[in-house]
């Protein structure tokens, strides 16, 4: 391959590169549109992106709130906070999880206490990264309601 092939070949991969997940901001939701119950905190995010047929990039976090007595409180009080603002309940990718589109269904979050998601990444049910799989376990074994969330586009 001459100098120049080379050059092309690079600056096709590094298109190829961006326009995958991290080019694509657009398709990668803020969690500014995330309403979360007021006095709640991220304690981890992490993007993940599928760079299939359809590339899309999705944010998942930890969320943690020690007003709440247990992780179950937390996510119907998340559930309730949702509803309120006009988010339309939908099937969670498994049992152990609820999921909510957004008015216009231009996003969707699935979430689950700390424990649900444990047990689906246990079973190989789901994936989360490494940083929010740990983050998940710390908050179960520091007895700290949390939940885990998955922010993506919406089917529209």
């Amino acid at each position: 391959m001459t100098g120049r092939r080379v050059c092309i070949a690079l600056a096709a991969a590094l298109v190829a590169t961006a326009a995958g997940c991290g080019g694509s901001a657009q398709r990668t939701p803020s969690l500014k549109q995330l309403p979360m119950v007021d006095g709640a905190r991220v304690a981890t995010q992490a993007t993940r992106c599928d760079k299939g047929a359809n590339t899309f990039c999705a944010v998942e976090l930890v969320v943690v709130d020690g007003r709440f007595r247990s992780s179950d409180a937390l996510m119907k009080a998340e559930h309730d906070r949702l509803k309120a603002l006009g988010w339309s309940p939908v099937n969670g990718d498994i049992g152990e999880e609820s999921a909510a589109e957004s008015p216009g269904h231009r996003l969707r979050v699935t979430y689950a206490t700390a424990d649900g998601d444990l047990k689906g990444i246990d079973l190989g049910w789901i994936k989360r990264s490494r940083k929010v799989t740990l983050a998940l376990s710390q908050s179960l074994f520091g007895r700290q309601p949390a939940l885990s969330m998955l922010l993506e586009e919406g089917p529209s």
